[in-house]
């Protein structure tokens, strides 16, 4: 069947999870963050994810804002910066306003001119998913937002590909789903959606039971898939 709708992961796949530390670290006065800030971005995000995932196999739900702060203080303690109360607040400011990759608006504007529908399936809270949507300006070519919240569980969790056909009543096979996250391209694959890894870091492929049917670099061929798959 012909692709009718694309879904989309947030954080990595539209916005750039490591635009908020880059942001402070060229603020005035911030020269010892700008000197580890790389690392801290790395860890911010890595425990992130890791958070997700425990707190769905112990069933200990928070929202994803909550695990972003908890996820947050770790990384900045591994480097010895959590005795700066402002940078921690800086930095959580800038995470809800996250820049979007350069690529996405003309690639959602592509799929929405074919008269594709697309929405967010993400982690992320709804309140910080609206803020990023409106900071990047992107709200207009997106026909929904999608959040775990109601779920109280993290992606990959199979009743979280599940609101995607709640919400827009199409098959698993009329899906593509697009996820900068391996692990995620690879849930979405084993739940039935045609995926796309965005494999920005060139990183090797997860050896898991599923893998995703495409993989690019960015999101700039994801039109041209919808067209061929």
């Amino acid at each position: 069947m012909a692709i009718t709708t694309c879904i989309f992961d947030a954080y990595g796949t539209l916005f750039d999870v490591a635009a908020a530390a880059r942001i402070a670290a060229d603020e005035p006065g911030r020269e010892a963050f700008s000197a580890c800030w790389p690392m801290i971005a790395e860890h911010w995000r890595a425990k992130q994810l890791q958070y997700t995932w425990h707190r769905t196999i112990t069933h200990d739900y928070v929202s994803f804002w909550e695990v972003t702060e908890h996820a947050l203080d770790w990384a900045l303690e591994a480097e010895g910066m959590d005795n700066d109360p402002a940078l921690r607040a800086r930095l959580l400011q800038l995470y809800r306003e996250l820049q979007a990759y350069v690529e996405v608006p003309a690639t959602l504007r592509t799929l929405k001119d074919a008269g594709l529908t697309t929405a967010i399936l993400s982690n992320g809270s709804l309140d910080m998913l609206n803020t990023a949507v409106q900071s990047a300006g992107v709200g207009d070519l997106l026909d929904d937002v999608l959040s775990v919240d109601g779920l109280r569980r993290f992606k990959p969790a199979r009743a979280v590909y599940d609101l995607v056909g709640q919400r827009f009543s199409c098959p698993p096979d009329e899906v593509l789903f697009v996820s900068s996250n391996g692990w995620d391209a690879a849930g979405a694959a084993g739940y039935g959606f045609h995926t796309v890894w965005i494999n920005r870091a060139g990183a090797p492929m997860d050896r898991l039971p599923a893998s995703p049917g495409h993989v690019l670099t960015d999101l700039n061929g994801v039109a041209e898939l919808t067209r061929t798959i």
